[in-house]
């Protein structure tokens, strides 16, 4: 019968789910390990949630990939914005197959290529190594992905309502802004986050590209664990985790009460 699970897909996802969920659950429980041995539970206690707010350099990591990932966040919009546009909008231009392929290359190209090569261009053109190099090359690596999804947006685009707003007198720059911009609002928005996410998230890249005074957290967290994992490494992942948790919740609530204000109108 359709719609049905059938036993074997029961055991599957049961499966499944339990090898993605349960090493994070272990780790949210030994989260609150009062032992600092992470493989030998000593009882529940908080202490290292207080231990992690003394902790400076993992703290200065976390404020610095926040900045590095907003910065990043809104560059990658703009410019995955201006190429998804020209990329729908201008049809055949000269150079449109190159310049197709160098802003998709960073989705396929392997990061430690791309980590490597970036670090080759700072050191020739002498660029010290910091906040800004860490920001570009993110940005080079997550605008593409804006760029898929701003792109998806615009091809579903009616083109007809620019049409109709600048019949009635308004500029380009007006018709983008007052038609154009709120239309393709959520795809924005959604290639912020993505890009948002992907720089806050990225070790590889950030490793060729920082310097002194720009280690994220990616970096620091996992220079700490080649020494051995520490309740302290427990603690801030799980306050990432429930960070994710509630961004997502509040997501969804955000959309549903979106999709129901739509049928009520």
């Amino acid at each position: 019968m359709r719609g049905r699970l059938s036993p074997f897909n029961v055991v599957s996802l049961t499966l499944g789910f339990a090898f993605l969920y349960i090493p994070i659950l272990i780790l949210i429980l030994y989260s609150f390990n009062a032992s600092r041995l992470v493989s030998v539970w000593g009882g529940f206690s908080t202490q290292w949630y207080f231990a992690l707010l003394q902790n400076q350099p993992l703290i200065d990591a976390a404020w610095v990939t926040v900045r590095v990932a907003f910065v990043t966040a809104i560059l990658a919009t703009v410019l995955g914005t201006m190429a998804a546009i020209s990329l729908t909008r201008y049809g055949r231009f000269r150079g449109r197959a190159l310049f197709t392929g160098m802003v998709y290359a960073p989705m396929v190209m392997p990061e430690v290529i791309t980590g490597l090569s970036l670090l080759l261009l700072f050191v020739s053109i002498d660029l010290d190594r910091g906040f800004w190099t860490v920001t570009l090359a993110h940005v080079t690596f997550t605008m593409c992905f804006v760029t898929v999804v701003v792109q998806a947006r615009l091809v579903a685009f009616d083109r007809s309502l620019e049409e109709a707003a600048m019949d009635l007198g308004a500029t380009p720059w007006r018709t983008f802004v007052s038609v154009t911009l709120p239309v393709i609002a959520p795809a924005v928005l959604a290639g912020f986050l993505l890009a948002f996410t992907l720089s806050l998230d990225d070790l590889v890249i950030a490793s060729f590209t920082s310097g002194p005074g720009a280690t994220t957290l990616p970096m620091r967290i996992y220079s700490s664990v080649r020494l051995g994992v520490t309740p302290e490494i427990n603690a801030a992942s799980t306050i990432l985790i429930a960070l994710v948790t509630i961004g997502v919740i509040v997501a969804a609530l955000v959309t549903k009460r979106s999709v129901m204000m739509r049928r009520a109108g």
